[in-house]
């Protein structure tokens, strides 16, 4: 397997934005079969132009503040960024026990994953101020899973981008489906639930594609979430440097692939 040096991609980022303000975020109503969905798109309002297209699939507990401040952050980079719904409208965790059941509903169904995304992102390259033909795909924990699963069910992305991410599947991914350029992993080397990492990297070898994986030493699940705390003894702790450096190196492969 190949694995590609980061140190290759130093293009600039597409224009990122002084102006917070210039920044909108807006509702995005959207149905999978009879399911109402309810996404939030983010975008700088003073680009007139269609732009690339970021996905962001929230974490486990459903679409709330989170995922939103990362839309908005990838829109700041000069993206139109959508933060889609995998569970419905308005469904959001008050829980980990609660989350548990969500989540666990798609880890036990990979189609219905896969097709409760492709409806959000089916919206998202429809949209008026979209590139449909530059669109990436990115998550985090259940949301990095998802982005797995759409480059692994052939979904027309440059590259998916997984933050601490369940790496897991039944449905492996087969050689000649997948259409992403990269698959890019960020990954605590302490995390103890996200799966077997060496079956993982030989999924992608078996299937031709090449892997980014990004190994932080001393790192639990959910390391970019502030709202985990401090206690790596806990299985989930914030990591601040493997936070930042990922979201850096995030930025260095977005413009790379979506230039």
């Amino acid at each position: 397997m190949k694995l590609v040096a980061l140190a290759v991609m130093m293009a600039m980022p597409l224009a990122a934005q002084d102006k917070k303000d210039d920044i909108v975020i807006e509702a995005v109503d959207y149905k999978d079969g009879d399911v109402a969905l309810q996404g939030w798109i983010a975008y700088d309002k003073t680009v007139k132009e269609k732009r690339p297209g970021v996905i962001v699939v929230h974490e486990w507990k459903g679409v709330g503040d989170y995922v939103k401040m990362r839309a908005q952050m990838v829109a700041k980079l000069g993206y139109v960024a959508f933060a889609l719904d995998m569970y419905g409208k308005g469904v959001y965790a008050k829980d980990h026990q609660e989350a548990g059941k969500l989540a666990g509903a798609f880890f036990g169904d990979r189609e219905k994953m896969r097709t409760r995304a492709k409806a959000g992102y089916d919206v998202f390259a429809k949209h008026e101020k979209v590139d449909a033909q530059r669109i990436a795909a990115m998550g985090y924990c259940f949301g990095g899973t998802t982005s797995l699963e759409m480059a692994r069910g052939g979904f027309d992305v440059k590259a998916v981008f997984s933050f601490h991410g369940n790496l897991a599947t039944p449905q492996k991914a087969e050689k000649g489906k997948v259409k992403a350029k990269w698959i890019v992993v960020f990954h605590g080397a302490d995390d103890k639930f996200v799966g077997d990492v060496e079956a993982f990297k030989k999924e992608w070898s078996d299937a031709a594609i090449d892997l980014n994986l990004h190994t932080y030493d001393g790192t639990v699940h959910s390391f970019t979430v502030k709202d985990a705390g401090d206690d790596p003894s806990k299985g989930m702790a914030y990591n601040e440097k493997a936070d930042k450096d990922s979201w850096e190196k995030l930025t260095k492969y977005l413009a790379d692939v979506l230039k």
